[in-house]
């Protein structure tokens, strides 16, 4: 975990559903703004007021699609189409998890979970910045006693726990970085699509604490010698392609359209399969994970403690600097 800077984002634009709003992402190309060259275009005066009230729209439609939520607390949106439905989350901080917004995204992941409209799931985050920057930093600043420690690092270990429970195959999709929980939350998916951008890093050694809610999810993903390799070495970024390689990422393409235009394509195929035989392939894929409830809540513990150590709080005072 690190504190990470807000980052790029683009927004959405709301459609309505039986239950909820869920949002489509707008994807805009380069516009610019033409003034006095307009004048050397032989067209008509009413061609040219069409033309500039175009560009106008094109220009503000642009604007508005790189804003990103600025609710304190982080927003959680549901699509549904095609027996798909696509969970998008975001946080102005980085895509980060404030305790509320891990607590909506357990509870919608066991919603989905006995749905029948849906086969499948995709989970992603908003913009273009970071996948997702890991746990609250301003929360975890705030944790002062034992329980409080337990409780704020409960909240990662609820959605893994709803991951793997969840009776719905999930895909991944990371379109940037991913931190600490970010990691955690990419090796909970049962198939993940990146981008080169999706570097991932586990730096909590450097704040005196450990990845230990995570560590069962990245360990059964990756292997015990990945997860050593990137905790030990807590200051490195590991590439795209680094972790496609220990098993992360099934693939990782060069841009974010490439990434979307194959996501499409395999998520509606494999919705389209027997959804009985997926609910049943998630069994498989998650077994000898029955235990991972109470094992995830002794492991909030752990860092729970830790982060009121001497050293851990030492660490993060700078971070506030």
């Amino acid at each position: 975990m690190e504190k990470m800077g807000v980052e790029p984002t683009t927004s959405c634009m709301p459609c309505k559903r039986s239950s909820q709003l869920s949002y489509i992402p707008i994807k805009m190309g380069k516009y610019s703004i033409i003034n006095s060259h307009l004048t050397n275009f032989k067209i008509q005066s009413f061609q040219k007021v069409f033309l500039i009230f175009s560009i106008y729209l094109n220009f503000t439609s642009k604007y508005i699609s790189m804003t990103t939520t600025s609710r304190p607390n982080g927003s959680l949106y549901t699509k549904i189409d095609n027996k798909i439905a696509t969970v998008e989350f975001g946080h102005p901080a980085s895509n980060s998890f404030p305790g509320e917004l891990l607590q909506r995204l357990t509870d919608e992941l066991n919603t989905l979970s006995h749905n029948p409209d849906v086969n499948l799931i995709v989970l992603k985050s908003e913009g273009e910045g970071a996948f997702c920057a890991g746990a609250s930093f301003d929360e975890l600043l705030a944790v002062s006693t034992l329980e409080q420690g337990a409780i704020f690092f409960s909240g990662l270990a609820n959605v893994i726990n709803a991951m793997l429970n969840c009776s719905k195959l999930i895909v991944g999709r990371m379109h940037g970085k991913a931190v600490g929980g970010g990691v955690g939350l990419a090796a909970a998916c049962d198939y993940a699509l990146a981008t080169i951008e999706s570097a991932v890093k586990l730096s909590e050694f450097t704040i005196g604490i450990g990845p230990f809610v995570i560590a069962p999810a990245v360990e059964r993903k990756m292997g015990l010698a990945a997860l050593s390799e990137m905790t030990l070495a807590a200051h490195e970024w590991k590439n795209a392609y680094w972790a496609q390689e220990k098993g992360l990422y099934a693939k990782v393409y060069e841009t974010v359209a490439d990434l979307d235009k194959e996501l499409d394509i395999f998520t509606q195929k494999l919705a389209g399969y027997n959804p009985e035989a997926l609910s049943d392939m998630k069994k498989v894929l998650w077994e000898s994970t029955e235990n991972w409830s109470s094992l995830l809540t002794e492991r909030a513990k752990i860092s729970g403690r830790l982060v009121l150590s001497d050293f851990t709080k030492n660490a993060l005072g700078k971070l506030k600097k």
